[in-house]
């Protein structure tokens, strides 16, 4: 059966886990069918948690039975055109809520005591000054730093992970470029980054959601040297990296 392209990640995890019915239940060493089949129904649970579209659990397994049974009471066209429709529908609201609750956190954020907005939306607001000198754009810095989402759940930290981390601000989101060029080494610094200053309309993976304003408490520890092997970094295509590290 030919996938939904917007939701070819279910295809590769069925593929992935995928076996003969039948050696299945002969078999039963550690993987029982009942564990089997709720395996393959948490798979596709997984992968439709977020995306905002509703089921009717029966009507839902009773499409993979006869899916599976080679009895589908729709053709694979017409199956694949209803599927398309409704996860670009809800995929549609889900990025238009997330646009309101962005602008909405914006808007009463700036009105707060200690917020700075700059001329490109990104606000921030002091924790620590810093008594170093500022980097420039082409400067490769060390720092330490936690971000979050508008909900709170972090999804990644230098702190958690036990050591700073080093990078050229030509190789970060533009959020991250213009607010280090801000602190002074040894201050710190809590930006909170538009998502057009971060991942815009597409999000970052899963981790990510389209149109995501981005909270980051960053310390900048130092300036670094420059390094030699970095002279002709700015040639590469590195402007839209996630800082400091790609997140998947």
């Amino acid at each position: 059966m030919k996938k939904l392209f917007t939701l070819c990640m279910i295809g590769i995890a069925v593929a992935a886990f995928a076996e003969p019915a039948a050696d299945v239940q002969v078999a039963g060493q550690g993987a029982p069918v009942d564990d089997v089949s709720y395996s393959f129904g948490a798979i596709f649970g997984v992968q439709f948690a977020d995306s905002g579209l509703s089921f009717n659990y029966s009507d839902f397994a009773k499409g993979f039975k006869d899916a599976v049974e080679g009895n589908l009471s729709l053709s694979e066209d017409e199956a694949l055109n209803i599927a398309n429709t409704a996860y670009r529908a809800a995929l549609d609201k889900k990025n238009a809520e997330n646009k309101e609750k962005e602008a909405a956190f914006l808007a009463e954020n700036a009105l707060k005591d200690g917020i700075v907005t700059t001329e490109s939306g990104l606000q921030y607001r002091i924790i620590r000054e810093g008594t170093g000198p500022t980097p420039l754009a082409t400067d490769r810095v060390q720092v330490h730093y936690k971000g979050s989402l508008l909900d709170g759940r972090v999804f990644d930290s230098s702190y958690e992970d036990g050591e700073p981390v080093e990078f050229s601000l030509f190789e970060v989101i533009d959020g991250w470029a213009e607010g280090l060029q801000l602190i002074g080494v040894g201050g710190a610094y809590e930006f909170f980054i538009p998502s057009n200053l971060a991942y815009g309309e597409d999000g970052a993976g899963s981790i990510i959601p389209p149109y995501s304003t981005l909270i980051f408490e960053v310390e900048l520890l130092s300036i670094l040297e420059p390094d030699e092997t970095q002279d002709d970094a700015e040639d590469d295509e590195t402007a839209d990296a996630a800082p400091p590290d790609d997140i998947e």
